[in-house]
């Protein structure tokens, strides 16, 4: 039976763990539980039709990660995995220019052409707007799109764990490094063991660099740090509000039992800080406060930090690694993370089983990425 050793137990690492097992492969997670860890910290916004990134691969990979949660949750339920903190409420995007909400209307309609998974799409009037989010200033007007949902990072990992480990899968924690036998890479050390894998997935987002430097590489991949504030509305039903897209560059979840997700600073001097800062604090409060005045009087319940991993060209990238086959390396998924993770933990499942991928993996090779050291 072939084995697998999958180093990093974020949304990703969990998604190939939990395809792989499934598939009837042996399969063993190695995890650190660093601070930091951008799964940890994640609320997700599954709502990549908007976007008006001109790169074809991302959406490629953002269509097809969106499109995929509906079986995906389907099947961890079937599985007796109702916690996954997935539902989908829809987003309303915010404008209070009218050329603007067209525009984002038109795209919108264009896209739910090769992607029904979109749903309806509306264009709310400030009053409608307000009625959807009643926390929100009151000159927003919306596009209000049916398809998009809301993901809690940390209890779909833990249900893809969970998944995991029914069909066999099991999980470690420590520190992992790379064994390498002659030409080859044989299996991960984990505190000192050997545990042989006849294939590697590396897939640890910021903290690449150290596990390939004994390789000669150096990874070309940075993490971005982002602060994140959980609050509360008391005795308020927030379960079905949707996801609020502000014009600025935060947002906006609301979750059940009155929790209110807002976010996140986009600090690329920080790499590996995981302070909660007044900076940071600050400038979430500040933008969401700007978009939804109301929420002054929800109590303030906690601080997330999580290091987003980008790639030099900001693009998702999975598959074998230089001169070293049997490992494949998925990384820098960014602030899409929760959108295409588990997506790509599906993909890397059909690399390893050498079956045909649901995208061109050409389009996210990882060369780039490794740069060999001169000897």
């Amino acid at each position: 039976m072939q084995r697998i050793v999958i180093i990093g137990g974020g949304i990703l690492g969990a998604s190939a763990a939990y395809h792989l097992a499934k598939a009837g492969l042996e399969v063993l997670i190695v995890d650190r539980r660093d601070n930091g860890q951008a799964t940890d910290a994640a609320a997700g916004i599954i709502c990549p039709w908007l976007s008006q990134r001109r790169n074809k691969a991302w959406y490629a990979l953002a269509k097809g990660g969106a499109a995929y949660y509906t079986y995906l949750i389907n099947q961890l339920v079937k599985e007796g995995e109702t916690e996954t903190g997935y539902r989908k409420v829809g987003a309303i995007s915010l404008q209070t220019n009218e050329e603007k909400l067209e525009k984002m209307e038109k795209r919108a309609l264009e896209r739910r052409e090769t992607a029904k998974e979109i749903g309806n799409v509306k264009k709310l009037s400030t009053t409608e707007t307000f009625n959807k989010f009643p926390r929100l200033a009151s000159e927003y007007a919306s596009v209000f799109i049916e398809g998009a949902a809301r993901v809690d990072g940390r209890a779909l990992r833990d249900a893809l764990m969970r998944g995991a480990e029914k069909f066999g899968a099991k999980i470690m924690y420590g520190n992992a490094k790379l064994s390498v036998d002659g030409n080859k890479v044989n299996g991960v050390f984990v505190d000192d063991t050997l545990h042989l894998a006849s294939n590697i997935i590396v897939a640890v987002g910021a903290w690449a660099q150290e596990l390939f430097t004994p390789l000669g590489f150096t990874v070309n991949v940075k993490g971005q740090k982002a602060q994140i504030l959980h609050l509360k509305e008391e005795n308020t039903d927030t379960s079905k509000w949707p996801v609020v897209i502000p014009p600025n560059d935060q947002y906006i979840v609301a979750f059940d039992g009155g929790k209110i997700v807002i976010g996140a600073t986009h600090e690329d001097d920080k790499e590996f800080d995981v302070r909660p800062t007044v900076y940071g604090i600050h400038e979430v409060l500040d933008k969401a406060l700007q978009t939804a005045p109301a929420l002054a009087d929800a109590s303030v319940e906690e601080v997330r930090i999580g290091i987003r991993p980008f790639t030099p060209n900001f693009l998702p990238m999975f598959g074998p690694v230089p001169n070293y086959p049997e490992v494949l390396f998925a990384n820098g998924l960014g602030a899409s993370g929760l959108t295409v993770g588990p997506y790509i933990g599906k993909q890397l499942t059909h690399l390893i089983l050498n079956e045909q991928t649901d995208v061109d993996v050409a389009n996210y090779k990882v060369d780039d990425a490794f740069i060999e050291n001169e000897q």
